[in-house]
């Protein structure tokens, strides 16, 4: 449960943007956290505690480090699921984690919003 109305927006706002990433395309924590203005492991710790429903509706998997790499402080097996389906949408990602060709399948989140989440209602 979020701990307060801040991290709650955060949280909401993480989640509709996810849901934008087309298929096919990634993006990274960093740059959802420029746009939003704000720390990308608020980015991370969202995502590492979707839930269960959460995780199967919206596509983490389009969100990578911002080496265009699957982050290394994952769990191995959902880093396995995340290849697995980052690949099943035409990415090459190699056996380091890293996206191939990563500038043809970057996808732009937006430019940095002028946010203060500690003043949001």
């Amino acid at each position: 449960m979020p701990k307060s109305t801040a991290f709650a927006r955060i949280r909401a706002e993480v989640i509709r943007l996810v849901a934008r990433i087309p298929v096919g395309r990634f993006t990274t924590y960093g740059s959802i956290a420029v746009h939003m203005n704000c720390n990308p492991r608020h980015v991370a710790q969202t995502l590492s505690r979707l839930t269960e429903e959460e995780a199967r509706d919206l596509p983490w998997h389009r969100v990578v480090a911002a080496d265009a790499r699957i982050s290394q402080s994952m769990d191995s097996e959902l880093a396995a699921k995340q290849k697995r389906l980052l690949e099943a949408e035409g990415m090459k990602v190699n056996e380091k984690g890293y996206i191939a060709d990563s500038d043809d399948h970057f996808h732009v989140v937006g430019i940095r919003r002028d946010i203060r989440w500690k003043d949001a209602h």
